[in-house]
């Protein structure tokens, strides 16, 4: 038998839809490097606030973004974006990244640098001897890697998404992160066609990465 082909997996959706739980667990499963796009931009909103620059103000954040260096380094099966060499720290959690990292993240500046860095996620996979990789966020499916082998589109019922983040300890509006990141002119978020649309909302995690992987391994060789 000859090696296995690289695969990728594309996992999209809302705040709290279970899209890294998911994830993770699929990584570990299929041997798979596990990709957080959510936390690039975390991290590169969290960079922009401490530079004090607002959404608004296009140009300083483009000047910014040219300034950054970005790279990858593994943290166990996950990929840990460094800016200047720096990983990202808890802070990209905090509320304060929280009630900002959608409008950063809605500026073509910010997609467009990114869009080459999260693609570069492979070579980074292939590098450490993956089998492929699974990528979540909002746009995987549909704008990085719409040619995909596998693309899924998680989402659940809003009250059932903030319990979920109450349940981490978390403050999320994930109503209104949904409703600023479908409404966005680039990359909205949106079920890619021809995607696996799971509701998770009355799903275990165990049922939610049960589907995934009964629909994956149907397919691999």
């Amino acid at each position: 038998m000859g090696p296995s082909p690289f695969i990728i997996i594309a996992i999209d959706g809302g705040a709290a839809s279970g899209k890294s739980s998911s994830s993770k667990i699929l990584a570990d499963r299929f041997n798979l490097l596990h990709v957080d796009t959510g936390s690039f931009y975390r991290h590169i909103t969290y960079e922009l606030l401490r530079r004090k620059i607002s959404p608004a103000d296009h140009s300083a954040i483009i000047a910014a973004l040219a300034e950054m260096k970005f790279a990858t380094r593994l943290n166990g099966r996950s990929a840990e974006m460094l800016i200047g060499g720096q990983p990202a720290g808890d802070e990209i959690r905090g509320q304060h990244v929280n009630d900002h990292v959608s409008h950063y993240a809605a500026l073509p500046e910010v997609r467009t640098t990114l869009l080459g860095y999260q693609r570069g996620q492979v070579a980074v996979a292939r590098q450490h001897a993956f089998r492929g990789l699974v990528m979540e966020g909002r746009d995987i499916g549909s704008v990085i890697f719409p040619e995909a082998n596998f693309r899924f589109f998680l989402h659940a019922d809003p009250t059932e998404r903030a319990r979920r983040r109450e349940n981490e300890g978390r403050q999320d509006s994930v109503a209104e992160r949904d409703r600023l990141d479908s409404s966005r002119k680039t990359s909205p978020l949106h079920c890619p066609p021809g995607a696996v649309n799971i509701d998770s909302t009355f799903l275990s995690l165990d049922q939610v990465v049960g589907q995934m992987t009964t629909f994956i391994a149907a397919k691999l060789p």
